[in-house]
């Protein structure tokens, strides 16, 4: 027996947009992943018709731990951001962005925020 769904998790996402791209009607694509033609024809409408982007690979986007450490010791030494940037390999506006973020309120400086990570 078909379970029926709403939901359309990752996996679901690749077979349903595979399908599609196989020739499959939406009536077939959305049968394939246990759901409505309609569901289905909601989830084309929502992307416009054209198939997402299967999704970034995030692995090194956020700044880890030893770069934080890095900038903090950087900025106290009182090197630049494009140079603590060049240095790190990474834009400028994204040391800039963990400045801003990251400072203190009360006198400005710099802390890396190990606190929300639990360290």
């Amino acid at each position: 027996m078909t379970q029926f769904t709403n939901r359309m998790d990752t996996e679901t996402f690749q077979v349903f947009w595979a399908a599609l791209q196989r020739g499959e009607f939406i009536s077939g694509a959305a049968e394939q992943v246990g759901t409505y033609r309609k569901q289905g024809s909601r989830w084309v409408t929502a992307c416009g018709g054209v198939r997402p982007h299967r999704g970034r690979d995030l692995k090194g986007r956020c700044l880890t731990f030893a770069e934080r450490d890095e900038i903090a010791l950087s900025i106290a030494g009182g090197e630049t951001i494009r140079v603590i940037a060049r240095r790190l390999e990474r834009a400028p506006s994204t040391v800039s962005r963990e400045l801003d973020r990251n400072a203190d309120r009360r006198d400005g400086r710099y802390r890396d925020n190990r606190s929300r990570a639990g360290v």
